[in-house]
């Protein structure tokens, strides 16, 4: 699905979030891999189930091709900061309802990215007559927590010690969803 990008301003950062591109492929590549050895947020370590170039291809293409998927990308400069996708499935039972996934750059947190990401999706999902959206987030993750139940996301559960991060203890998983 393609969304017409929006600008946004925040403390003399200026930043364009739209639909990604073929084009994008490549930085999104290795914005994936950057991020996920930036923070422990992730359900990865640096390098692990690594996207190349050609299989971001494959997934940008997809989510362009079918109605219940978005995938965007909030752009500085002509360089990718971040990047959020929905994704639903062609199941009959479960088409109401598409995962939201979100990840920032860790230069460019607190300029509202990440949160301006997630309401785009919000606003498309609710245009698009998506009855549920859900996400995944780790509950060390405050201020992604916070800024999903200011959109109206609710724990819907809790999967028990279901990371183990660095300093080798387990951590919880939040289940979170939002109804439209």
């Amino acid at each position: 699905m393609i969304l017409t990008s929006r600008d946004y301003a925040v403390r003399n950062l200026h930043y364009t979030i739209r639909s990604a591109e073929l084009r994008d492929a490549r930085a999104l590549s290795e914005v994936r891999l950057q991020i996920d050895g930036e923070t422990e947020n992730m359900d990865r370590v640096h390098g692990e189930a690594y996207i190349n170039e050609e299989n971001f291809k494959e997934i940008i293409q997809k989510d362009s091709d079918m109605l219940n998927h978005l995938f965007l990308v909030a752009e500085v400069n002509g360089g990718i900061a971040g990047f959020s996708r929905c994704e639903g499935n062609e199941l009959q039972r479960s088409s109401h309802k598409v995962e939201f996934g979100v990840g920032v750059l860790m230069d460019f947190w607190g300029y509202g990215i990440g949160k301006n990401l997630l309401k785009e999706s919000i606003s498309w999902a609710d245009s698009n007559h998506i009855i549920k959206m859900t996400l995944n987030v780790l509950e060390t993750n405050e201020k992604a927590i916070n800024i999903y139940k200011d959109n109206g996301f609710k724990v819907e559960g809790i999967l028990q010690k279901d990371k183990m991060l660095s300093d080798g203890k387990y951590y919880n998983t939040l289940l979170m969803g939002r109804l439209r």
